[in-house]
């Protein structure tokens, strides 16, 4: 898996494009479980995963911190496997929102810490990592 990751507006999208032009894109659905994104998987195509941050904001609701990482961790790492057993290359895209202003309202700081959660574990879980920012791309993994 490839992780895309970089603030608004920061050119993400852009940078996979030109690096994926042919691949197929899967917009996390809230009222889904992370695990159906392997519906989307095709063999020998690219997928290209996005929506974390508004996938995670359903998460709000639940107050298992723990048993919700263990939940998408597991959930990565089938995808990733199952993405390399049909040789589809896995890219996920996800918003960096930990260095602006902290919100006041605790559910927002609570979606904040989720975010930053999951793109840990998806650092952990991914091949090459990528910092996009102003356009300009750089490998941290």
């Amino acid at each position: 898996m490839q992780l895309f990751i970089g603030g608004a507006c920061a050119g993400k999208r852009d940078a996979v494009i030109a690096r994926f032009p042919a691949a197929q894109w899967w917009r996390l659905d809230a009222a889904q479980p992370f695990s159906d994104s392997q519906q989307a998987l095709v063999a020998n195509t690219p997928l290209i995963i996005t929506g974390v941050l508004e996938w995670l904001g359903v998460a709000l609701e639940r107050d298992d911190n723990d048993a919700l990482r263990q939940q998408w961790q597991r959930d990565m790492a089938a995808l990733c496997q199952r993405a390399d057993e049909l040789n589809a290359a896995l890219i996920m895209i996800a918003s960096e929102v930990g260095r602006g202003i902290v919100p006041m309202e605790p559910g927002q700081r609570r979606l904040r810490d989720l975010n930053g959660w999951f793109t840990q574990d998806a650092t952990a879980q991914a091949e090459q990592v990528w910092y996009v920012r102003h356009g300009l791309v750089m490998a941290v993994k």
